[in-house]
């Protein structure tokens, strides 16, 4: 069978024997939606003016259905429909010309029709077939008078005739067409909303003008409501604690057109608040308007396990650094009347301190956590003056730094500040430390660059500290350090990839 309707019936060919019969033409006419094409302005135009060329009383764009034919547009003449029996449209739309009845009263076929012997007094008829772009014959354009013609119509308006027919199944042919491209997409709107049905998360959408026109199934099924319709009437399904800031920040983002992203409590139909990650992002900014598109994902579990974890994270944050005070207080304790050991309890006590430090960094007990190597510098440089007065100063760019990290950098930049304490730049009263942090390739550089303090030599042989620190450095954090004895002052800078900081 042809694709139906991507182009005409091949002119003066036969309608297709196979899509002549009354259920196969049922199936074709209501593709059509006759219904909404009664007196549609453009068969009105094109039946006026047929009337006019065939210089006829009466013009009718006849559609031929089971029982009756019906005239979608009409001429001179009150009726919109007749039997189907009494039909001169059936036998014309079968035929592969225009079908002419000089006098109807001379014609075995139609003396004895009740639309010749009575209202309308049928003398003249001349009908071209009207045939689906898959061949289905359908009905007939048709000129009729209550005078017989001998001659018939002549060949400009037999002519003019077909060409008019034509132009009714090209208007028939778009309606068609526009039905089932509106039938496409609603099947595509239902298909979409039943996989949108599936998806666990709840869905919804928001008009330019701020009304919420809908939400998928998940909403029903978690609230068993009535869904909202404004922003305002979301405020009966979200927690009263939770209002703040979800609200100004929603109200700010539709205003700005932005996208919103939020973590609120929504009551559920047994009346338990569970937390809801709510994300919506307008789409569209044309002439019709911006929409907006969001979802609500359940996430109480994973908050209140979070939650969980949070307690037990502060709880294990806290004792460590009891660990680190007891440990302290332990070295103190054992290198009472020591004195030959002092100086390494001193020592190791302040890269205990320094690991404190550290750990409060990027596991706070109170207050907000560290999140860069800038803030944990500064951290660990503290005891060397802060502000205005710091001898040691950070700059540079900001480096997302991990817990993983925190530990052997603290070790390292304790080592190189206690070292310049003792030997180099913090040992002189004018002197100070910079410590310049840059991103390049994957990797973060830390240049520390001693200035104004003893002019630095080159010792002899590494130390416990001086190992400490590359195996810091090369070992946990896979990276490279180098040193440059200058004359103003010791230069070490780090390579270190940015995976490694981040771990």
């Amino acid at each position: 069978m042809r694709t139906p309707d991507l182009m005409p019936w091949p002119d003066a060919k036969p309608p297709e024997p196979a899509l002549c019969g009354e259920d196969e033409r049922a199936t074709v006419l209501a593709a059509y939606g006759f219904d909404e094409l009664e007196d549609d302005p453009e068969l009105c135009e094109i039946v006026k003016f047929a009337a006019e060329l065939c210089d006829a009383p009466t013009v009718l764009v006849s559609i031929v259905e089971r029982e009756r034919q019906r005239f979608i547009a009409r001429e001179g003449l009150e009726d919109r429909e007749t039997p189907r029996p009494t039909s001169f449209c059936a036998h014309a739309m079968l035929q592969t010309e225009p079908m002419e009845v000089p006098d109807a009263r001379l014609d075995e076929r139609f003396e004895k029709n009740p639309l010749v012997l009575g209202h309308p007094h049928v003398r003249f008829y001349a009908g071209a077939p009207l045939v689906s772009g898959e061949g289905a014959p359908i009905g007939a354009l048709c000129v009729i008078d209550t005078k017989p013609r001998s001659g018939g119509l002549t060949d400009m308006q037999r002519s003019g005739l077909k060409v008019l027919a034509a132009s009714v199944m090209r208007r028939l042919r778009h309606r068609r067409e526009t039905l089932a491209q509106e039938e496409t997409e609603q099947q595509n709107d239902r298909d979409l909303r039943e996989l949108v049905d599936l998806i666990p998360q709840i869905t919804f959408s928001m008009t330019s003008d701020g009304t919420f026109d809908f939400f998928n199934k998940g909403w029903f099924d978690f609230t068993r409501a009535k869904p909202p319709k404004t922003s305002e009437d979301w405020r009966g399904f979200i927690h009263p604690d939770d209002h703040e800031p979800a609200f100004t920040d929603w109200y700010k983002a539709v205003e700005n057109g932005e996208s919103f992203q939020a973590q609120f409590r929504v009551q559920n139909a047994a009346g338990d608040w569970r937390w809801m990650l709510s994300r919506v992002n307008p789409i569209g900014s044309d002439t019709s308007g911006q929409r907006w598109f969001g979802t609500l994902t359940d996430i109480d579990d994973a908050h209140r396990e979070a939650e969980t974890n949070e307690i037990l994270s502060r709880e294990l944050s806290h004792r460590i650094k009891n660990i680190f005070a007891v440990v302290a207080g332990l070295i103190s304790l054992s290198s009472r009347g020591q004195p030959e050991v002092a100086g390494f309890a001193e020592e190791l006590n302040g890269k205990i301190t320094a690991l404190g430090r550290a750990h409060d960094f990027v596991r706070p007990i109170d207050g907000a956590k560290g999140e860069n190597l800038g803030g944990l510098l500064q951290e660990l440089m503290a005891p060397y003056g802060t502000g205005a007065k710091a001898r040691a100063k950070v700059s540079g760019t900001d480096i997302t730094i991990g817990v993983r990290a925190a530990t052997p950098l603290a070790l390292v930049f304790h080592e190189l500040a206690t070292n310049s304490a003792k030997y180099g730049a913090l040992s002189a009263a004018e002197g100070a430390v910079a410590i310049d942090i840059m991103s390049e390739g994957g990797d973060a550089i830390v240049t520390w660059t001693e200035t104004g303090g003893p002019m630095p030599e080159e010792p002899s042989h590494r130390g416990f500290g001086s190992r400490l620190v590359e195996l810091s450095v090369e070992g946990q954090l896979q990276g490279t350090l180098s040193r440059n004895w200058r004359p103003e002052g010791l230069e070490v800078t780090l390579q270190i990839p940015l995976s490694a900081i981040a771990g």
